[in-house]
């Protein structure tokens, strides 16, 4: 497989390279300016033509164009490659990305723990319509996030969720929500608006709401007084204590049933699960947009996570 990689020296792009290299696949790295062996893609500008054509360039010969970069334009989806996977986490915007994707490729909507892993243990639930699920996303505040990822996380600040299950204005991080961990631990959680109700909710007939909770109870408690005050950008400054933890976990409220998964650095894990669907897309030309659940199952996911890992849940 060949891969082109945007954002190449981000926090996660690292590691989708190292990840894709180490499996024994060809990469191309991109970046506003070229790596040293790779490629000049700078998409800051997605209006520009010269940008786009640049991208075209770019993807061909390639199996597969990994998003990492942050940059979150559809213009992606018209660059050519035949399996395109993008690790936003924005709602709004793949659900544009789901508008805009070719029939001819595959175009994978979120790659990484939200969406993406969360996508797959929601699926792997057992529900009924009309169910309520809860998907609870714990990050670690001890690890040094990349640029995109400080900024989804400040975005949420004063904005409402795209399209709420329950209609009406929805604010990010006012609603509190008790959800217990795959660790046992009960947590408060602030609900966020990671894409799960957009991408699987509608097509699986129940209602997800999804909530964030740091490793760092003080930094969960500050990020809430962020979202009352409006001081958002107060978070590119916040210390980084607490741990580098992250956890999944989709609750049913109805049945209690609950999935969940966890471990250590984000980055890894998202960057591990996006070459995870890389590969399985490639092997399925031609789907459309799909998610992570229409590639892989929770076990699968678990075990390229930690190898030889069993499913955990409760």
């Amino acid at each position: 497989m060949k891969a082109l990689v945007l954002g190449a020296r981000g926090a996660v792009g690292r590691v989708v390279v190292a990840e894709l290299r180490r499996r024994g696949h060809e990469v191309t790295p991109a970046g506003r300016t070229a790596p040293p062996d790779g490629v000049a893609v700078d998409l800051t500008r997605p209006e520009d033509d010269a940008a786009r054509r640049a991208l075209a360039r770019a993807v061909e010969g390639h199996d597969v164009l990994v998003n990492a970069a942050g940059v979150e334009s559809t213009v992606v989806a018209a660059a050519g490659a035949p399996v395109l996977v993008d690790i936003s986490a924005t709602s709004s915007y793949l659900a544009a990305l789901r508008e805009a994707a070719p029939a001819a490729a595959t175009v994978v909507l979120g790659a990484g723990l939200a969406p993406g892993l969360s996508t797959v243990l929601v699926a792997a639930l057992d529900v009924r319509p009309d169910d309520e699920i809860d998907v609870g996303v714990l990050l670690g505040t001890a690890e040094r996030h990349g640029d995109a990822a400080v900024q989804w996380t400040a975005d949420l600040v004063g904005a409402p969720v795209h399209a709420p299950p329950e209609g009406g204005r929805v604010r990010n991080l006012r609603d509190r929500r008790r959800l217990t961990g795959p660790d046992g631990r009960t947590r408060t959680y602030l609900r966020a608006d990671f894409p799960d109700h957009v991408l699987v909710g509608e097509r699986l007939g129940v209602a997800i709401r999804s909530h964030l909770t740091l490793s760092s109870r003080a930094a969960t408690v500050a990020l809430g007084l962020a979202a009352r005050t409006g001081a958002g950008g107060l978070l590119r400054h916040s210390p980084h204590i607490g741990s580098a933890a992250w956890q999944v976990v989709a609750v049913n409220r109805r049945t209690g049933q609950a999935l969940g998964a966890s471990g250590t650095g984000q980055s890894h894990a998202t960057g591990v699960l996006t070459v995870l669907a890389a590969e399985r897309a490639v092997a399925r030309p031609a789907l459309g947009p799909v998610t992570m659940a229409d590639l892989v199952d929770r076990t699968e996911a678990l075990d390229r996570l930690v190898p030889g890992s069993a499913p955990q849940h409760r």
